[in-house]
């Protein structure tokens, strides 16, 4: 049995007192703040208090919160700092291009002050302790659920006697191939070789390293100072300090066997799973195109399904590469060139990164068209082979879909889940971060056929064609199917993921 479950807590005993508050503040990036609210939510249906931190505009992106759960789950913003050479109004990863994300760390490193002073807010609305009468935002936050990137958090903590814990959105997988700070200066990786095979701290057979090189020098440089003069491997070490009693994974034993018990060990601190956090089904009704009220976005994702409720049933690859993939003109056009060579239906979300200086999203949709090989629009249309969306389309709705029968990702930790939600083979082409070490860490990985790459990451169209055609025409594809429902009947236990929140509830009452 798994460590972290022995040593559990029944989730019954978190009845016995007072809800905790819990205040939860994720770095700004989509991928991040979306599995954060995501728990957010599960917390709050608890009954937990839960203050949720971000920045105005993401805040307005990420939706209101649920009338039902409004007694239990706020939102509080925190102005951005301006930085000079980034985005004007740019709040997210998915508003800077990826040369920029260093100084979204800085302006981010900015809100330092502007959360101590919220935190002093809260302590004092609280009467500076938690006491046992006291419930609700009116008590004084219980802990703080910090994401890797605030390196400045612990002084706030330590003043006020909050305990913290960093939950991880990431596959475990990644958080053991990084490791801990001791094992690094023990086992120097100075070399974009040494990233390319299983660090020496994980004492069993894995497959959890970079096979390809660009893969490899990405997170080469994740060990670098960036231009907000701090590494993200600093930043996350920093949750090796005492005040940081828990790492909260987005993942469970089911999916990533044997990690949680050695990232215990290495880490010093309980591996705690949340569970995978699959978003809820998405809802079956759709958008009226006929109200000349709704707006530019509503009539694109109507147009969208309209297409889709055309197409035979599993006819149809989903394409869609994250919102911050570092895409360039090559990869589009030649991802372009494969999907129209491989002769199958497709619906391409499409979005091209944003400029420099612009986050207007009428420009980045046409700057999405300029990236694509001249006539591929047409030509397309007129085989009415394919779909090319250069706005926002809902993901969920798409994947679960009855036309929809298979999906080229780049392998986030996220599409991954939503993926096996509906069962859905994969076409993985995974280009930076944690992409691909999730898929290998997966218990049975023959859920997909990875796309054939370079060692720098570049791809051409007859590849893309090639690894299509298997997931969606040939006989692999009906065997990577039953596969992929299998692993849907394994980590897609309800009850079972419920079982790890109501666990990790404990957890939080426990080490308080």
């Amino acid at each position: 049995m798994e460590a972290t479950r022995e040593a559990a807590p029944m989730a019954a005993s978190a009845s016995s007192s007072s809800p905790l508050h819990i205040v939860m503040f994720p770095w700004l990036a989509f991928g991040h703040m979306i599995p954060f609210l995501e728990l957010a939510k599960r917390l709050a249906r608890r009954g937990l208090a839960v203050t949720f931190v971000s920045t105005p505009r993401n805040a307005a992106r990420l939706g209101a919160i649920p009338p039902a759960l409004s007694a239990h789950l706020r939102v509080v913003p925190l102005d951005l700092p301006a930085v000079d050479g980034l985005p004007e109004g740019a709040e997210s990863t998915a508003d800077a291009p990826p040369e920029k994300v260093g100084l979204l760390k800085k302006a981010f490193d900015g809100l330092a002050a502007p959360f101590a002073g919220f935190v002093t807010e809260a302590c004092a609305a609280g009467h500076g302790e938690s006491t046992p009468t006291a419930a609700g935002f009116s008590r004084k936050p219980d802990w703080i659920i910090l994401d890797f990137a605030q390196n400045w958090v612990w002084p706030i903590a330590e003043e006020h006697k909050i305990p913290c814990a960093m939950f991880s959105i990431f596959p475990a997988a990644m958080v053991a191939f990084v490791g801990p700070r001791q094992e690094n200066l023990a086992h120097p990786r100075t070399k974009t070789e040494h990233f390319m095979v299983q660090p020496p701290w994980i004492p069993f057979p894995s497959n959890v390293a970079y096979r390809r090189r660009h893969g490899a020098e990405w997170i080469a440089a994740v060990f670098r100072p960036n231009a907000s003069g701090v590494s993200d491997a600093d930043r996350f070490w920093e949750m090796e300090h005492a005040c940081c009693r828990l790492i909260i994974h987005r993942s469970c034993p089911e999916a990533e066997p044997r990690l949680f018990p050695l990232l215990t060990e290495l880490f010093a601190k309980p591996s705690v799973p949340a569970g995978l956090l699959m978003p809820p089904p998405p809802p079956a009704a759709g958008v009226d195109d006929d109200d000349d009220d709704v707006s530019m976005d509503d009539q694109h994702i109507a147009m969208a399904m309209r297409w889709l409720d055309e197409q035979p049933e599993r006819s149809v690859i989903y394409v869609a590469l994250g919102s911050e993939a570092p895409l360039t003109v090559g990869h589009v056009r030649e991802l372009a060139l494969g999907l129209e060579l491989a002769g199958v239906r497709f619906l391409w979300a499409l979005r091209a990164p944003p400029s420099a200086s612009s986050v207007n999203r009428d420009k980045c949709a046409a700057d999405a068209d300029l990236l694509l090989p001249d006539g591929f629009r047409s030509r397309v249309a007129a085989a009415r082979g394919g779909l090319v969306c250069a706005r926002w389309v809902p993901q969920l709705r798409i994947l679960a879909h009855r036309a929809t029968g298979g999906f080229l990702t780049h392998c986030g930790w996220s599409s991954i889940f939503e993926s096996l939600r509906f069962a859905l083979p994969l076409v993985m082409l995974p280009l930076f971060a944690d992409q691909g070490l999730g898929v290998q860490a997966l218990p049975a990985r023959e859920i997909g056929v990875e796309v054939a790459c370079n060692d720098d990451g570049s791809f051409r169209r007859d590849a893309i064609a090639a690894a299509v055609r298997q997931v969606m025409v040939e006989e692999k594809g009906k065997a990577l199917s039953r596969k992929a429902e299998e692993l849907r009947d394994v980590l897609g236990d309800e009850g079972r993921q419920e079982m790890y929140l109501d666990e990790l509830v404990g957890y939080l009452q426990r080490y308080k």
